[in-house]
């Protein structure tokens, strides 16, 4: 269940941001992002309390990018880590070069 509720989320060319809505580090990452010219449909934030397997969710998340804490940030396929992660590759432009590549951007 868990490894289907993430696995079915991530994809090529969006980027998919877990989160906890009480979270500090996650409502700057959604701040960050929001700010930025996504496409339609291509950022989406998972609260993953939303459901009843956050631990799972957590666990699963733990296997496949070696961390569980939220929030988690894909950008594509590949996970990119949390919201400090996030903000240094902004800061160097970074960022917005993979957003370009995967088409993420109007």
């Amino acid at each position: 269940m868990a490894q289907e509720f993430v696995n079915s989320r991530i994809q090529p060319g969006k980027v998919v941001v877990f989160i906890k809505p009480t979270c500090p580090y996650c409502r700057q990452t959604q701040e960050l992002l929001s700010q930025l010219p996504f496409k339609q449909g291509a950022l989406e934030f998972v609260d993953i309390t939303a459901t009843s397997d956050t631990d799972k969710i957590q666990d699963y998340l733990q296997q496949i990018t070696g961390a569980r804490t939220v929030p988690r940030v894909f950008i594509g396929k590949e996970c990119i880590g949390g919201c400090s992660d996030l903000t240094s590759m902004h800061q160097c432009g970074e960022l917005l070069v993979r957003l370009k590549q995967i088409g993420a951007l109007q």
